[in-house]
């Protein structure tokens, strides 16, 4: 245990001094601020019929933007945007451990593979973690200045609906993250991991989706593949899709919640064994 508690903080000390991390942690604020509240803020200022507004009204655009919304807001990007992010981020982090000898090294000389690869998980884990506490911080902290400017009530959601938002996008951003991982361990290196979780998150699930709605055979595969049971389960805590891209109700919240659990726990165990048996020469 404290081989793998040494492993977890060497890994996050890295994850701190890594520019790339910082790069990405900043564009997904940077997406989330834009889509949640700017975009919205824009057309309700000005009364644009742009693709923000989406045809609601005034008052309906100034409700999405109050503290009340936040549990639909951090959610609402983390399916497409955010998760194709976190799974940049654990394909980095497995991938770049051989094109550096980080992995070799560690298997060599420190605390064996076990740890090394429980303590790498564990990291890429609690970074995921912050990134969802950092989301949260920033919706609250701009729905509070947009209401308090346009002379709202600041209402915040009850704990219990912020819980359940919150715990639904970390497990969301987890399963992207760790299904990164796995692809960076399996590609040992970050080019190739990187570039295929993006195809794979952003192009190919959508467009086997496409095809699935014609398809009764292929619409069964592909309500079980990891963006539909994350746009579902995100879709779930919404109340349906909101025109963001990647929230949907193809499949109930209780089966998405199953899945992208199973898809967690898949590729943790999946990662360890592999990394475990993977020839790093």
């Amino acid at each position: 245990m404290n081989a793998i508690v040494n492993s977890t903080r060497a890994e996050l000390l890295r994850l701190r001094k890594w520019s790339a991390i910082w790069v990405i942690v900043g564009a997904w604020l940077a997406l989330s601020l834009s889509f949640g509240y700017v975009f919205n803020y824009v057309a309700y200022k000005t009364g644009d019929d742009n693709f923000a507004g989406d045809g609601a009204t005034d008052a309906q655009l100034l409700a999405e933007l109050m503290p009340s919304a936040i549990p639909d807001v951090i959610v609402s990007g983390l399916p497409m945007f955010g998760g194709a992010l976190a799974m940049v981020v654990g394909a980095l982090v497995a991938g770049n451990g051989f094109g550096w000898g980080t992995w070799k090294t560690v298997f060599t000389q420190g605390p064996g593979r076990l740890a090394a690869v429980g303590g790498s998980l564990a990291a890429v884990t609690i970074f995921i973690f912050a990134m969802m506490t950092a989301t949260l911080a920033l919706s609250a902290g701009v729905s509070v200045v947009i209401a308090a400017t346009e002379g709202q009530t600041i209402s915040m959601p009850t704990m219990g609906d912020l819980a359940e938002s919150f715990g639904a996008g970390f497990l969301v951003l987890e399963m992207w993250a760790l299904l990164g991982f796995l692809v960076g361990v399996l590609a040992k290196g970050p080019a190739l991991a990187v570039g295929l979780g993006l195809v794979w998150s952003l192009v190919v699930e959508n467009l086997l989706r496409g095809v699935g709605s014609l398809l009764s055979g292929i619409e069964t595969v592909t309500d079980a593949l990891p963006g539909t049971a994350g746009g579902s389960l995100a879709g779930a805590i919404i109340g349906g899709p909101n025109g963001t891209p990647g929230v949907l109700d193809a499949i109930s919240g209780e089966r998405a919640l199953v899945t992208v659990a199973a898809y967690v726990l898949v590729a943790a165990v999946a990662a360890v064994v592999v990394m475990r048996r993977r020839d790093l020469a």
